[in-house]
């Protein structure tokens, strides 16, 4: 069985109690109803939330597909899932203990960066059914531009963080792991930063950092994340949602590779 990163999995053990209002974005049901629409599932559809964490996102999903099945390796966020998935599985999406084929809709938000992600991403293809949709759901740096700041950000926030996102690179992951179809639209969520860094599982040091990069942002990186510097700080994240359909006509899992 693939291991479980031990890093991932005390920092979100960690997280779990203030979880559900560590962010804007986290429970936000205009950002929910945007990605419920662009996986446009069908009343008969069986849905699987990867990193499904407390269930915010299967929340958006009740009432419009049949079943929904989380999976996730953090059994303190999971159990507050209960009132949103109807069944939940814990493991690892780099080796996820289902048939091909399994799913209609498969949607992951801000997993894959705890993970190894194009593993992860072509077993997420792997148990979708023929044109069957997967979406993934993760901040991005707006470009070039602010890239190196942002991710800096990033990994301040959290340690566990194994990859960092431009949102072509999940359009990458999705083709390479055989999807066809692929688009990514972006998605803007105004963030308090001293919100977003509360997390209950980030130093003091860490979070100053945080405000310091804010503090010392270049010009380019303020334009483009809107950037608010006062008593609080106020940053505009950019997320990519990235869609994916799987093929009628499957290649096989070796050519993939």
């Amino acid at each position: 069985m693939t291991p479980v990163d031990p890093l991932v999995h005390a920092h979100f053990t960690a997280r779990a109690a203030k979880y559900n209002r560590s962010s804007h974005w986290v429970d936000d049901p205009e950002l929910g109803a945007f990605v419920v629409e662009t996986l446009a599932p069908s009343p008969t559809d069986h849905l699987l939330d990867i990193a499904c964490g407390t269930g915010l996102v299967s929340k958006h999903f009740r009432g419009k597909v049949a079943h929904i099945t989380g999976v996730d390796i953090t059994r303190a966020m999971a159990d507050q899932a209960g009132a949103f998935v109807d069944t939940f599985v814990e493991a690892p999406a780099e080796a996820l203990p289902f048939a091909d084929g399994s799913f209609d809709r498969v949607v992951c938000r801000q997993g894959t960066q705890f993970m190894r992600d194009a593993e992860a991403v072509r077993e997420m293809v792997r148990v979708l059914r023929p044109g069957g949709r997967v979406a993934l759901v993760h901040l991005c740096a707006y470009g070039e531009a602010d890239r190196a700041e942002y991710f800096e950000i990033l990994r301040l926030r959290n340690e566990a963080r194994r990859n960092f996102y431009l949102r072509e690179d999940l359009a990458r992951l999705l083709r390479d792991a055989g999807a066809v179809e692929v688009a990514v639209q972006g998605w803007v969520s105004v963030e308090d930063v001293d919100v977003w860094s509360d997390t209950g599982a980030i130093t003091d040091a860490a979070r100053e950092g945080i405000r310091q990069v804010y503090r010392n942002a270049s010009p380019a990186f303020r334009e483009l994340h809107a950037v608010e510097v006062g008593e609080r700080i106020v940053d505009r994240m950019l997320f990519g949602v990235a869609l994916g359909v799987k093929p009628l006509a499957h290649l096989p899992r070796a050519a993939l590779v």
